[in-house]
């Protein structure tokens, strides 16, 4: 170990499986891909995201329409300032979305575009097929199959803060799922940290050192594998399979691939008292910011594919507005985190928001503080339900 050269890249012998097992960082990257599912049925239309008629956004619905969806006679978007169109989509200028997401980005108006997508969803469940990660899997790997140099994550094809076979709580369409690539479970700094972790490996021997015990590992393995025979049909697929694992490893080791600074809570860029996404006092402070930095680090700086966010208590027909304000507008910051650290990393992201199911109002008015005299959401209603996406570029 102690007279094996130092490689900026794996040693020769293992080199030579760098493009059959993908390890490329690539050139042609596909656009990072981020969900937000927000579970439990969110409001997204009308009080958040304007939908309209058959026209389009501003194709106005009744006064009627509008109170179902929160928003009171004087809040309705044809009557004063109530449009709000800088990000491309209209949102109600109200929005706690919007008003979360101009908090953590306010100069990314003029790079964001995007679209409402008004469909009905099944109330409080999983099995809404929302989940388009599995499908962005299938068409990145293909085209890796025609073009290695295309990347879909240095480290994981997906990942999600759920562990399910969607990475989110919305279910992915059964006709996408690869049950080959399941999501990598992410919902927080230290999940990140152990992708890369060598343990005592890298702190006892250095980390060429550490490199070349992981490069050696590989070699035995490799030579030890060749002498195993699985039974199966496809042994020399299972074969590459296990010896691209090993290759993967010694990989992740190498300190010339920039691993090392892969830790979300040691960005100066996302948390920062001065400059910061994200304050120290914000990300120590709610659990959601740090599973937000952990995802969008590692799709936006290119270590996975997609990934999924999945925020919790949004089934929030709880008799006010307040409490489904408060938390659209701490969606709408990890929306924002989202956009901005793509806008900061000088990096095209595309982020596609969606809920299961969605809440109406009866048109009682809730004024309280963190209620602003809007509707009162008073029951979940699946008729009501919206997806969107923003993408930045």
């Amino acid at each position: 170990i102690a007279n094996t050269p130092a490689y900026a890249a794996l040693a020769p012998d293992l080199e030579q499986y760098r493009g059959a097992c993908k390890l490329n960082t690539g050139t042609g990257r596909k656009i990072p891909f981020i969900c937000i599912d927000l579970a439990g049925g969110a409001n997204i239309s009308g009080s958040n995201v304007l939908v309209g008629g058959a026209g389009g956004q501003l194709d106005f619905l009744s006064t009627a329409g509008y109170s179902k969806l929160g928003l009171p006679g004087d809040r309705i978007p044809m009557v004063g300032q109530n449009i709000d169109s800088q990000l491309g989509l209209a949102f109600h200028s109200e929005s706690a979305f919007l008003q979360g997401i101009l908090e953590k980005a306010p100069g990314i108006a003029g790079n964001v575009n995007g679209a409402v997508i008004p469909a009905r969803s099944d109330n409080d469940t999983g099995n809404n097929p929302h989940n388009p990660m599995h499908g962005l899997a299938r068409y990145a790997l293909a085209q890796q199959g025609i073009d290695p140099n295309v990347a879909f994550g240095s480290l994981a094809n997906l990942i999600g803060s759920r562990s399910t076979i969607s990475g989110g709580n919305s279910m992915s369409p059964a006709m996408l799922i690869n049950p080959e690539i399941p999501p990598t479970k992410i919902d927080r700094p230290s999940d990140v940290v152990g992708l890369v972790n060598t343990g005592d490996l890298s702190s006892v021997l250095g980390e060429q050192k550490a490199l070349a015990v992981m490069e050696a590992i590989q070699r035995m393995s490799r030579e030890k594998f060749s002498n195993v025979h699985t039974g199966l049909g496809n042994n020399a697929e299972v074969a590459e399979n296990v010896n691209c694992q090993f290759v993967k490893s010694a990989d992740i080791a190498d300190p010339a691939n920039g691993f090392s600074d892969i830790d979300p809570s040691q960005s100066s860029v996302i948390v920062n008292d001065n400059g910061g996404i994200f304050s120290q006092a914000e990300f120590d402070g709610d659990s959601e910011f740090r599973k937000t930095a952990s995802v969008m680090k590692m799709v936006i700086d290119g270590y996975a594919g997609a990934g999924t966010i999945t925020m919790g208590g949004y089934d929030y027909h709880t008799g006010d507005r307040a409490t489904g304000e408060v938390r659209d507008l701490r969606a709408g910051r990890c929306m924002g985190a989202c956009l901005e650290y793509a806008a900061r990393a000088g990096v095209p992201l595309m982020l596609y928001v969606f809920s299961d199911g969605s809440v109406f109002s009866n048109g009682m008015i809730d004024e309280s503080q963190n209620g602003q005299g809007k509707g009162v959401w008073t029951g979940d209603n699946s008729s009501t339900a919206a997806s969107f996406f923003l993408v930045y570029d």
